[in-house]
């Protein structure tokens, strides 16, 4: 599963299979107590993706899924509250960024108007869009899939499909900066800048410095192996990590940079993100809490 400047992937290899491994976990959100959110589409997908032979995820992966359920249940609505709120201030586009299996288009409650934009692989767009077709889904806002790599030129293919970088923008990325390099990370947010008229949001799940310590991500690898273990899987040297796929790099804050631009920057970190939601602790992130930041910015000139 190594990464290569020129990798692709369908929705059930490499960071593909990542995006099904969250809508497994979103579809777990809706048999908790009290979710923090509805999405009836997530368990479409993994029955969709079972029915072209892709397996559940094996036991070890699943209970690591689980032990970040409350985390990754967090994310979810703090994205799903990023959108109603720029929709609230008046900005009818938005940009979904490595989009994955995101059903944002047809689960938020858009303000008339508006267009949503999602940008990813061809290959995971089409499963996307096939499977939402064959249940008769329709979006609330107005969809445009941009089926192309962020590696490309995606600015022209999203200007190509209508978007008009003189209106303002609501931008997510939502699980995606460590699949790029620390240079493609920076380009990434140069584009944005360079897109986003006066008044856009951007919201983005930050992996900094924190996040990529070796001891850290060590302490992650032994999980994950406790967890094979666990399940009787000790010795297999094929066992997935997504570790595999992250660039493993120095790079820049995202706050950081987004004030160093001009934008008005806050942020809440992971643990303080789960307990507003009732999920940990404030202040007292377990083992399994991402070293995450939620950074929104808005570019008010």
């Amino acid at each position: 599963m190594a990464r290569t400047d020129d990798d692709s992937w369908d929705i059930t290899e490499s960071v593909g299979a990542t995006a099904l491994g969250v809508a497994w976990s979103r579809a777990q959100e809706q048999n908790t107590e009290c979710p923090l959110f509805t999405d009836p589409y997530a368990q479409m997908f993994v029955d969709a993706a079972v029915e072209r032979g892709w397996q559940l995820p094996p036991a070890h992966v699943v209970e690591r899924i689980r032990a970040i359920g409350g985390y990754a249940a967090s994310r979810t609505k703090w994205f799903d509250e990023f959108f109603i709120a720029a929709g609230a201030n008046g900005i009818d586009q938005a940009v979904i960024l490595a989009a994955g299996l995101d059903a944002r288009a047809w689960r938020l409650p858009w303000i008339d108007g508006t267009v949503v934009y999602e940008i990813d692989q061809p290959r995971v767009l089409t499963f996307k869009v096939d499977t939402l077709r064959r249940s008769e889904a329709q979006p609330t806002a107005k969809y445009v899939p941009v089926p192309i790599d962020l590696r490309d030129d995606w600015p022209r293919a999203l200007r190509d499909a209508g978007f008009d970088p003189s209106e303002p923008t609501a931008w997510a990325a939502e699980g995606l900066l460590p699949y790029l390099p620390a240079s493609g990370q920076d380009l990434l947010f140069e584009r944005i800048h360079e897109l986003s008229a006066r008044g856009s949001r951007v919201g983005v799940e930050s992996f900094g410095a924190g996040f990529f310590d070796p001891e850290y991500l060590a302490s992650g690898r032994e999980k994950m192996r406790e967890y094979r273990r666990q399940a009787g899987l000790e010795g297999d040297d094929d066992a997935f990590d997504v570790q595999d796929l992250w660039y493993v790099e120095e790079r820049t804050e995202v706050t950081d940079w987004l004030a160093d631009h001009g934008w008005d920057v806050t942020s809440v970190s992971a643990a303080d993100l789960m307990d507003r939601y009732g999920r940990c602790a404030a202040g007292e992130p377990d083992e399994t809490t991402p070293r995450t930041v939620f950074v929104e910015g808005q570019r008010t000139c």
